[in-house]
């Protein structure tokens, strides 16, 4: 089943081309990574699936349909989950946000979408913190809490913006563990620049540099590559058949 279709989709700040001609499929439990330089486009494809960036020229469609209709059902996680320490929100709430459309701050929340918002801590073994303020947690735990939040949202795709930046070494790998585990029941597409977690954990990798080379990598061939003259940090990966995964 085919999750998300990007046809021919590019894109451009003022006269400056960010995207051209982008052609992608994600198909169910697809484990995507998408790689390549600074300021080659990465965060802004993720920004123009998500609405944020308004396409002129392609098209984007979301089961089917155009994102705006289902944009409920896609789980976002920013790169920056720096927040003030001192910020009085506790985990259980910072969730509960979670709820898309559903949001009731002068109400507070029905009995089931706290059910809802532990069951996500729950899932990725947050559950302990649920009332420990935001910002006392490491670096690897806030971003663990803002899976949880997007997971709230029962998205049938999550899509994670540089996940583990500034995350040490142990917390990058429970992190990915994690979205190898989520991946089970949930599509994840993962903007990432550490190149080593793509044979450990991807099945699939988009190397974007205004210009979109897809990989498919789910048999982890070693094939010496030959796709119009295109060599990057995958085919060297497979070429040499390194087999890492985050943190080793």
């Amino acid at each position: 089943m085919n999750i998300l279709e990007i046809d021919k989709l590019s894109f451009s700040y003022d006269k400056q081309v960010i995207l051209e001609d982008i052609s992608l499929t994600i198909k169910e439990n697809d484990f995507l990574a998408i790689i390549g330089p600074n300021g080659g486009g990465k965060s802004t494809l993720l920004k123009a699936i998500l609405g944020i960036n308004k396409v002129k020229k392609g098209k984007i469609k979301f089961l089917g349909s155009k994102v705006e209709k289902n944009i409920s059902t896609i789980g976002y996680v920013p790169q920056n989950t720096n927040v003030n320490v001192n910020f009085p929100i506790k985990v259980i709430e910072v969730v509960m946000m979670g709820h898309v459309g559903h949001k009731r701050p002068l109400l507070g929340y029905k009995k089931e979408e706290i059910a809802c918002a532990m069951g996500a801590l729950e899932q990725v073994g947050m559950q302990d913190f649920a009332n420990v303020k935001i910002g006392t947690l490491s670096g690897g735990q806030r971003q663990r809490v803002m899976i949880a939040r997007a997971l709230c949202a029962h998205p049938k795709i999550l899509l994670l913006d540089e996940p583990t930046a500034s995350i040490d070494v142990d917390g990058q790998k429970q992190i990915y563990d994690l979205l190898k585990l989520l991946n089970k029941s949930i599509t994840i597409v993962v903007v990432s620049h550490d190149i080593s977690v793509i044979l450990g954990y991807a099945s699939k990798v988009a190397h974007i540099n205004k210009k979109l080379t897809f990989h498919d990598i789910s048999n982890r061939r070693n094939d010496i590559p030959n796709a119009d003259n295109h060599f990057c940090e995958v085919e060297m990966l497979q070429l040499f058949g390194t087999q890492k995964s985050c943190g080793c």
